[in-house]
């Protein structure tokens, strides 16, 4: 990174930003303008290790020279044609992530929340056309906790009141289940049911992870009832947990997978429906669309991110460094951290109360040059870049151990 140029400082543009913007986020107060790998530089230069990887958008680090390199060039030749015509970058995008996903066809969308809603569309097709549910009668099963989006639609069946208060009225056709509770979620299936909807981790919720056997138990439940699995792996995809795709640690291929965040690579907007080709078959022209989804330059990049994944260097890597982040965890376990959920390179810590919040956990991590985010109470959440050094995982998890300690 150069040196920076000084402009406005962080609390100009942090003043700057109270008047003009919408407040539907509240940011811990630094002020990044410039990063590389696993670093972000505020205004000022003071650098910070970045330990939540955009919420795993940055699963590469930013600015990856493969994936900046792949956008420049195509930013040189070709950037949005819109879906009324073909580009030269989509059949290479759809085929290599079909190919990775081990899935037949792609619906290419630009953000999470749209990969959702998405699915949601292609289910309810699905359970009208091909399982036969009588019309608007189709019921979707989803998860207690669950985070999957904040369109009007996705907030209908979330538990979070934050997310739901003020936002009604909800739409119907959804069935609230407690997660990790097969009993529960069959009981909810009924001849209605298009599909059972959920994270395989709860990554807002806490990093939340089933028992083994949980994964194995909705693909068994869903395919005796003749209903479609579908697992979001917006957070949990693409290398995080230390494999490609997180059902994988329960050996289960779902009927169709939503992605997003990493699959842009941290540059741009990118996500998917990937799906058997019977479920995605049920789209027709003119049903379905989007402007921006499969532009150029997001394949391009897509393209890029999937062949960084292919050879499977970043699964290993977040695998093998995520013994290192555990054993980091265990050993603050009773020194002002309560427990911890990890898998590969992403943790839930809850936090001793007495301590903290999880907000003023993070607030002091960033005032020792460590950026993580809080959720919930007094939870932290830690996803570094799956870039990440062996040495800079355990240098942030020290100086969480100090703060923890100079708290207490």
């Amino acid at each position: 990174m150069t040196a920076p140029v000084r402009t406005r400082s962080s609390a100009d543009l942090i003043r700057a930003e109270e008047p003009v913007l919408a407040h539907n986020y509240h940011p811990l107060p630094v002020v990044v303008a410039r990063a590389e790998g696993t670093w972000v530089e505020d205004v000022e230069g003071r650098r910070y290790l970045d330990m939540l990887a955009g919420y795993s958008a940055l699963n590469f680090g930013h600015r990856h020279p493969a994936l900046i390199e792949a956008a420049h060039r195509q930013l040189d030749t070709l950037t949005l044609t819109s879906r009324a015509f073909h580009n030269d970058r989509l059949a290479e995008f759809a085929e290599s992530l079909a190919e990775l996903t081990g899935l037949d066809m792609v619906l290419p969308m630009n953000t999470g929340a749209e990969a959702v809603e998405s699915g949601i569309k292609v289910a309810r097709k699905w359970a009208y056309e091909v399982k036969g549910v009588p019309a608007d009668r189709a019921t979707i099963v989803v998860a207690a906790g669950n985070f999957h989006g904040r369109t009007t639609t996705i907030v209908s069946f979330s538990t979070d009141p934050e997310a739901r208060g003020g936002f009604g009225p909800f739409t119907p056709g959804f069935r609230v289940v407690p997660y990790n509770d097969l009993a529960a979620l069959e009981a909810a299936v009924d001849e209605t049911t298009a599909a059972v909807l959920i994270e395989p981790i709860q990554g807002e919720a806490g990093v939340l992870i089933p028992d083994e056997g949980y994964l194995r138990g909705v693909r068994e439940v869903t395919r005796r009832a003749g209903c479609l699995f579908i697992a979001d792996e917006i957070q949990s995809g693409l290398g995080r947990t230390g494999r490609t795709l997180a059902v994988e640690h329960e050996d289960v291929m779902p009927d169709a997978v939503l992605l997003g965040k990493a699959l842009g690579g941290g540059i741009v907007p990118v996500s998917a429906v990937v799906a058997r080709r019977e479920v995605l078959s049920v789209l027709r022209p003119g049903e379905h669309g989007s402007t921006f989804g499969g532009n150029p330059l997001a394949a391009a990049v897509g393209s890029a991110v999937v062949e960084l994944l292919r050879t499977g260097e970043f699964q290993q890597r977040a695998a093998e460094l995520g013994v290192v982040l555990r054993d980091g965890l265990t050993a603050l376990v009773g020194r002002g951290v309560l427990g911890f959920r990890a898998r590969g390179l992403w943790a839930g810590v809850d936090i001793d109360p007495a301590i903290g919040t999880g907000r003023e956990i993070s607030r002091r991590l960033m005032d020792r040059g460590i950026l993580v985010k809080d959720t919930h109470g007094s939870t932290i959440r830690l996803a570094p870049p799956l870039t990440v050094t062996a040495a800079e995982l355990r240098s942030a998890l020290g100086t969480l151990g100090e703060v923890l300690r100079v708290v207490s």
